[in-house]
């Protein structure tokens, strides 16, 4: 089944410490934003790509989109002063399909057949996202940091992008959220208070998303083995 993306890459990303959007910093002379958008530039299963931009950038996206030949970016969208926001703005160009997915524009290690499970999924669902099984111990603790309590973690799982929906649902979710100003941490978790149940797929842990300086030291050893 054919889907469309939202790609929200308009936040500054203020821990990276970067001094600019950390879309722009390179792995391998190539800017993170385009080794992400050539996951779906090169999945015939993608119909179009819709990118969330602050608009002062808006230059420097159109070159670099030029310069890398990515084709499928149908709608370059002004974003909000919140990811979610900028979900929104970017929902709102989606057309002529039923699977729309979010995918965060600095997590560019993501594999296709993760993304056609996660869309299988969704079609028959409605609502699924890619997660991992956390791995370390999880203790809860309180505002002094002492532990309150170690949890339980077999059923506790580290949530990544894509996040796939029926496009229905997942307009029906930030409607709602809009009325109830409503802000969550992911779309999954409007989805979960229409009340929609959102379905897990196994993801990778190499999927991860670059928030901070260490982050780059981790991507630059995924990109030594990724063309292995």
């Amino acid at each position: 089944m054919n889907y469309q993306v939202v790609i929200p890459a308009a936040g500054q990303g203020k821990r990276m410490n970067a001094g600019k959007n950390k879309q722009f910093i390179e792995l391998k002379s190539i800017p993170v934003i385009i080794h992400t958008l050539r996951v779906f530039e090169h999945d015939p299963k993608c119909s179009g790509i819709i990118l969330v931009i602050n608009k002062d950038e808006q230059p420097i996206f159109e070159e670099m989109i030029q310069t890398y030949k990515i084709k499928k970016v149908v709608s370059l969208i002004q974003g909000g002063s919140e990811r979610q926001y900028s979900v929104y703005n970017g929902l709102q160009a989606v057309k002529a399909t039923d699977i729309v997915l979010v995918h965060d524009g600095a997590r560019p290690f993501l594999k296709q057949k993760h993304v056609h499970e996660l869309v299988n999924v969704a079609a028959e669902k409605g609502a699924a996202v890619l997660a991992v099984p956390v791995k370390d111990t999880i203790k809860r603790a309180s505002l002094d940091l002492y532990v309150e309590e170690t949890v339980e973690r077999s059923s506790l799982w580290a949530i990544q992008t894509p996040q796939a929906f029926h496009v229905s649902i997942l307009q029906k979710a930030h409607e709602l959220a809009k009325r109830e100003n409503f802000l969550g941490t992911d779309e999954a978790s409007l989805v979960e208070r229409i009340p929609k149940q959102v379905y897990i797929v196994n993801g990778d842990y190499l999927n991860i998303k670059l928030t901070t300086p260490d982050d780059l030291v981790f991507a630059e050893a995924i990109l030594q083995n990724w063309a292995k």
